[in-house]
């Protein structure tokens, strides 16, 4: 037995000196290395942090094996750039003696992390990886990357009137706080960037007037990709949200766009609900691809005018108690990241099913909306009425994905989304959604949304949709925080 099996180890070893004899190492100039790209380019990255790890694949097509006398940046120890190859980090930009046996590969790994330029602008940084064979062929690899310099706001808590000017962005960790009596204004084209979990909490007032071409942004520091064609940013999750607490009144925000947190815009209950003193006005802007509630308001005044509220793992717009008006804004409910169907309208005058709990819902006025999403019934609520209180809710001119309703004097001119094909949203929007999970819900050509609206909302109120386009240039304007503009996009 003991024979055997020293017989068997024995004709392993034979083996594997006959294979290492095998090898060959060619000199060939026609022999050369293929990499799985050309270029390794990195997404746009925050100056002095450290980018994701890039991955580029070296293979030898060959029968006989490659020797890879030297790997090198092209800058050097100076290079930006950091690289391991096979497992070996090259110090100082330069890494000698790799082998790539025949139909074999090996991993070469790749960060980088830029220096601040003082600049506002995103300004590119090359090198170039090299690789010199043994038979003195010379081969190369273009990097690539942008470096983005930012305002670092840790901690920041304003106590008096402060405005942020825009220009690079603003980088925001621990929290962004707006004291009671503080206003906290927001130039067009100002960008706010917020860490995991990182909130906007405004006791104070906040002033956010963007324009079309200079909006407002709200959004996570993830600038990187999740997958090649799904940035970060079209994920929700990666930041807190903006909450108004209830002593803020008087916020405004026109052409801004809150997307990507953890939840949109949360609204606490005022002392005294004053007609004059809205929570807040919200005009042209976005709320988008939240984790739980897009919008969500206990017992607050807001008005939104042309806004777009979308996809949402809770509520996209969570309306308890209070005063609301609505004009021509999109509430679309196709959250992508679970199969189930969301709710896109919860309107209440209590507090769950706490019939105690009741809350005054003053008025909830909803005129040229769409209101809609993957579901059968996107609407839902739980109203407390009785002799003594009629609650006043108004539905008018709007496309509602619900079950229709006899109830003429809270639902007039509606038109109600009965087609089964717009589970999928394609048959009303136009482009819908692409693989990157970009959204569109400009209404289709063919779309039961258009020319439904009351042209005296639309005229005295939004005479222009989200995007600047004018509702009234063909005479009949569309429901919802756009106008189909048909002739463009088709």
């Amino acid at each position: 037995m003991k024979r055997v099996s020293l017989l068997l180890l024995l004709l392993v070893a034979l083996c594997w000196a006959s294979c290492d004899k095998d090898d060959v190492w060619t000199v060939s100039p026609n022999a050369k290395l293929e990499f799985s790209c050309d270029t390794v380019s990195f997404d746009t990255i925050i100056s002095t942090h450290s980018s994701i790890t890039k991955t580029l694949q070296v293979w030898n097509r060959g029968n006989d094996g490659v020797r890879i006398l030297r790997v090198s940046l092209g800058e050097g120890s100076a290079s930006h750039f950091r690289v391991n190859v096979d497992g070996e980090f090259l110090q100082g930009g330069s890494g000698e003696d790799f082998e790539v046996r025949g139909k074999d590969s090996l991993f070469v790994h790749l960060e980088v992390t830029l220096p601040s330029s003082d600049s506002d602008s995103i300004l590119p940084f090359e090198d170039e990886l090299r690789f010199e064979l043994e038979s003195g062929v010379q081969q190369s690899v273009k990097l690539i990357a942008s470096g983005m310099d930012v305002y670092t706001l840790r901690g920041t808590v304003f106590e008096s009137d402060t405005t942020l000017r825009a220009g690079r962005p603003y980088l925001v960790y621990d929290s962004l706080v707006v004291c009671p009596g503080a206003t906290l204004t927001l130039e067009p084209g100002v960008c706010l960037m917020f860490h995991d979990s990182v909130s906007m909490q405004v006791h104070g007032r906040l002033l956010a007037p963007g324009t079309l071409n200079r909006p407002i942004t709200f959004r996570g520091d993830r600038i990187d990709r999740l997958f090649a064609d799904l940035p970060y940013d079209n994920t929700d999750h990666r930041w807190g949200g903006i909450h108004f607490h209830g002593e803020s009144l008087d916020n405004v925000m026109t052409q801004c766009d809150v997307h990507s947190g953890d939840y949109g815009i949360l609204c606490d209950s005022p002392a005294h609900l004053d007609p004059d003193h809205p929570t807040l006005v919200l005009a042209n802007s976005v709320i988008h691809n939240v984790h739980g509630m897009g919008l969500s308001s206990e017992g607050c005044y807001i008005t939104a005018i042309g806004t777009q509220f979308s996809n949402s793992f809770g509520y996209t717009l969570n309306l308890v108690g209070g005063a609301y008006d609505f004009v021509h804004c999109t509430v679309a409910q196709y959250y992508p990241w679970d199969p189930t169907s969301h709710i896109a309208l919860y309107l209440s005058n209590c507090v769950g099913d706490n019939e105690e709990d009741y809350r005054p819902l003053h008025w909830a006025h909803f005129v040229n909306c769409v209101i809609t999403g993957r579901g059968d019934d996107v609407i839902e609520g739980r109203i407390l009425e009785n002799q003594d209180y009629k609650c006043d809710y108004l539905f008018r001119n709007c496309f509602l994905r619900t079950v229709a309703s006899n109830d003429s004097e809270r639902f007039v001119n509606v038109v109600y989304d009965s087609d089964t094909l717009a589970v999928t949203g394609n048959a009303h929007f136009c482009k819908f959604v692409d693989k990157g999970y970009n959204y569109s819900f400009v209404p289709d050509s063919l779309s039961a949304i258009r020319g439904i609206a009351d042209t005296t909302y639309t005229r005295l109120l939004a005479p222009f949709d989200r995007l600047g386009i004018d509702r009234m240039k063909e005479g009949k304007p569309d429901a919802g925080a756009y106008q189909s503009n048909y002739l463009a996009t088709e």
